[in-house]
């Protein structure tokens, strides 16, 4: 380790209370900046859940039932009050999303070296940009998708004898919903977290190519587990999952490109600097 690099992490470096302090101070931002977000969410909880409900609407009009209007229930007094609950819950952990890691990475960030900063700052803004990106994937396209799936299932008209039509609960509806941001949401992280890996040398393009075939199982066994029970969702969110595995690949090649190339200039550099030096020491003639 040079002396530049030791100095530097003398001056970062803080004893264990001041440590402790930091912590404590990132918390109460994280979580103040949390409870807020969760009023607010709470607040308006109905609008958001009323707007979550549009792709049911899109839905409706996919399977040619006409009217738009669309029913759901709850069977317990106290299930629609407690749906608002976990809506704000959830939507609060997103709309606070970015002050958390803000905190995450000011009290981590001193542990770290100037170009370790500079290369990790990006990925924390790419990290809630690809996962709005999931979410809205899952809200424009693959939740209207599924719920015209569900309702292609119906027996409704009157040359059906039984009657059967979908009536979903708040909950139920809401449940499926957070479960498909978060999947999409988790799985388009998945380059970051690949060229994470491969920056700091726990991983490479090769040995992800040459994991492929039981990558491309385990995305269908994944997308069979968190989706629900039906082949519409499960090929829905394994497709995108091993489109986003070959782009982790040619991610960690430019990586493994770009430091291929510093290091052949820091070699040729020192080569140059030994040379220099040899020429210096050699007496003249």
């Amino acid at each position: 380790m040079s002396k530049p690099e030791v100095d530097e992490i003398d001056k970062s470096s803080a004893p264990l209370l001041d440590h402790l302090i930091e912590l404590r101070s990132r918390l109460i931002w994280a979580l103040g900046g949390f409870f807020v977000a969760f009023l607010i969410c709470f607040y308006f909880a109905k609008q958001i859940f009323n707007f979550l409900v549009l792709p049911f609407q899109w839905a409706t009009v996919w399977a040619g039932m006409g009217d738009t209007r669309v029913d759901l229930i709850y069977t317990a007094p106290q299930e629609f009050f407690f749906t608002q609950i976990k809506l704000g819950m959830f939507g609060g952990l997103i709309l606070a999303f970015p002050m958390i890691a803000t905190q995450i990475y000011k009290f981590v960030a001193p542990g770290l070296y100037t170009n370790e900063r500079m290369a990790f700052l990006p990925f924390l803004i790419a990290s809630p940009i690809l996962f709005l990106m999931g979410a809205a994937m899952v809200y424009f396209f693959f939740t209207p998708m599924v719920m015209w799936f569900f309702l292609a299932m119906q027996q409704v008209g009157p040359e059906q004898e039984i009657q059967i039509s979908l009536l979903p609960r708040v909950s139920e509806y809401l449940s499926l919903i957070m479960t498909l941001v978060l999947a999409f949401g988790l799985v388009f992280q998945l380059p970051v977290v690949t060229t994470l890996l491969a920056r700091v040398g726990l991983l490479s393009a090769q040995a992800l190519a040459d994991k492929r075939k039981w990558a491309i199982v385990l995305a269908f066994v994944v997308a069979a587990v968190i989706t629900p029970p039906d082949p519409v969702s499960q090929i829905g969110l394994a497709l995108p999952t091993i489109l986003l595995y070959e782009i982790s690949i040619i991610l960690c090649r430019r990586i493994e490109r770009s430091r291929a190339r510093e290091q052949a200039k820091r070699e040729a550099q020192e080569a140059a600097k030994a040379a220099g030096v040899g020429d210096a020491e050699t007496p003249a003639a």
